[in-house]
């Protein structure tokens, strides 16, 4: 996902996801909101860190999201954790329904985000589990590019 950091504001990321999966592909979607969850997102106290996208009737489903209740709507507001529409052309639906039924694959949401035209997006990501092992590795290269750079930066 390219895309330009001072056009894009970010709504909740969940950061945990990159540390617990490995990502294999990522993917743009749209959600189906109503407005009291819009203006939620707008103030960033949404939470991403437990929820997946999976198949509920045969479209993809954003499920465990949580977005708080907007104060300001008194009757008219939204339940928190409800599933929430994930908006995909009919060929990548497929596809991740597929991936998702067969290969064993997660789809899990790595960033809600409004795009340059006020549009709010979500960046799903392809995730396989890692293993402990895994983890440990990837934590031991990051501890050793952070001193690789910090030796540099002390040398010259």
């Amino acid at each position: 996902m390219a895309r330009a950091a001072s056009a894009v504001k970010l709504a909740a990321q969940n950061r945990k996801a990159r540390h617990d999966y490995l990502i294999e592909d990522t993917v743009e979607a749209g959600i189906k909101l109503v407005g009291t969850e819009v203006k939620s997102l707008r103030g960033g106290k949404a939470s991403i860190g437990e929820a997946f996208a999976g198949d509920q009737g045969g479209e993809l489903y954003l499920f465990n999201a949580y977005i708080p209740e907007y104060e300001a709507a008194n009757r008219f507001n939204h339940q928190p954790r409800r599933p929430r529409k994930l908006l995909l052309h009919k060929r990548e639906m497929d596809r991740l329904l597929g991936q998702i039924r067969r290969e064993g694959v997660t789809v899990v949401p790595l960033s809600f985000y409004f795009n340059p035209r006020g549009i709010l997006k979500v960046e799903l990501g392809l995730a396989r589990g890692k293993r402990k092992a895994d983890k440990r590795a990837a934590e031991k290269e990051k501890d050793w590019k952070r001193e690789q750079a910090r030796l540099m930066r002390n040398k010259g």
